[in-house]
């Protein structure tokens, strides 16, 4: 039996699913997705492992801000994030440390 599983993730980012629940929606080029979704599609991820990156919806991570989603760098994870709808995903992904080039 395996002990441990690989993945291609440099960065992973967790994304409260409450907060998004509660917005219903207000990301993406229309405004009618997720968080989570429009961040995938921004950056084209792949899929689970294969991935360059993880974005993974979370339960609540306990701070509930109105009108916001809570949002946690795996490699920052001392700063959370309160991304509001609307927000720039391109800013947001240079906040995330996600879509750069590997050092």
């Amino acid at each position: 039996m395996k002990d441990h599983v690989r993945a291609n993730w440099r960065n992973v980012v967790l994304v409260c699913r409450k907060c998004s629940k509660k917005l219903d929606g207000g990301f993406g080029p229309h405004g009618d997705e997720r968080l989570a979704k429009a961040l995938r599609k921004h950056l084209a991820l792949k899929k689970g492992r294969k991935a360059d990156a993880g974005i993974v919806e979370v339960n609540c991570l306990g701070v509930c801000p109105k009108g916001a989603v809570t949002v946690v760098d795996g490699a920052d994870s001392r700063e959370w994030l309160l991304v509001k709808p609307g927000s720039d995903l391109g800013e947001l992904t240079r906040m995330l440390h996600l879509g750069e080039a590997d050092p």
